[in-house]
């Protein structure tokens, strides 16, 4: 394997360029190109923990980032939990996330549940 540490920005550039073509295909399990991919991802995660540590965010807060990150709009919410009002009063702290809103976006939009699932406060009306 021609894998070598992250040290600084551009070796993160590099090992981002070699697992993105595995996003369009991925390598099978139990192959070469998957124990690769594996540990390409691994060393990329643990370079970025350490160099960008990600705030701790509440689960709206975290909600609007990734929904900007990966250019969903309130919108998009909307149509996700049937419902344009909801997803305002989620995003506006009017009401809270349930389970059900959880899995919805974790299965549609793969955002990690245990990011939503912690308590935050509403505002008050």
């Amino acid at each position: 394997m021609d894998i070598k540490p992250i040290r600084n920005d551009s070796d993160l550039a590099w090992a981002i360029g070699e697992v993105t073509p595995y996003f369009e295909a991925p390598p099978e399990k139990g192959t070469a190109a998957a124990d690769r991919f594996d540990v390409l991802s691994d060393l990329i995660e643990a370079y970025e923990s350490r160099n960008f540590p990600v705030a701790d965010l509440d689960p709206v807060a975290f909600l609007q980032a990734f929904m900007e990150m990966s250019g969903r709009t309130q919108a998009d919410l909307g149509d996700l939990l049937s419902s344009r009002s909801r997803a305002s009063e989620i995003l506006h702290r009017k009401r809270a996330l349930t389970v059900d809103m959880i899995f919805k976006l974790t299965d549609a939009w793969g955002v990690p549940a245990e990011c939503l699932v912690r308590p935050y406060k509403l505002e008050v009306a």
